[in-house]
């Protein structure tokens, strides 16, 4: 509020507005809402689930899992795409936008591609959402051997045993 006030020409400092408001019985509403990500209504083909939960692997480019987060910023909602090596645990693709669209999935899936150069074979795990089932990053799996897996339950998120290091 105090922002705003500014940005109009008031010269007010935070306590001043917090004080007027409660005198007047002004309170802030925050709306910030949950943001479903996971649109798994559509008529895309789903991949079985080849991981079946089991997220350890014995060598890295073997199992990659990928999902899409969101933030709130000033600006609005800002998306993340990521993919993981489920062997290293770390981030190996990402790409940011203010859309969740499927180019911000494939731009992550080709980050991810040109850093690691993954084998035919490798698996690559994420929801049932329509970026990941969309015919573009369908192609882009099979142009490079990748074996796509999504999870049954649609909008489950990723296990956080998927970001456990585990002992060896």
């Amino acid at each position: 509020m105090t922002e705003e006030l500014k940005e109009i020409g008031l010269d007010v400092g935070h306590r001043r507005v917090g004080r007027l408001m409660r005198q007047n019985g002004i309170s802030v509403v925050r709306t910030r809402k949950h943001k479903v990500t996971t649109d798994s209504d559509h008529k895309f083909n789903i991949a079985p689930n080849l991981l079946d939960r089991d997220f350890n692997t014995d060598a890295p480019n073997q199992k990659w899992a990928g999902d899409i987060s969101y933030v709130w910023t000033r600006e609005g909602w800002l998306y993340l795409a990521v993919i993981l090596d489920l062997h290293s645990r770390r981030v190996i693709g990402w790409a940011v936008s203010n859309r969740m669209k499927r180019d911000l999935a494939i731009r992550a899936l080709n980050m991810a591609i040109a850093f690691r150069a993954p084998p035919k074979g490798c698996i690559h795990h994420t929801d049932r959402g329509s970026q990941y089932c969309s015919h573009d990053y369908q192609k882009l799996l099979r142009q490079h051997g990748l074996c796509c897996a999504k999870t049954v339950n649609p909008g489950l998120p990723l296990s956080p045993d998927a970001l456990i290091p585990q002992a060896l």
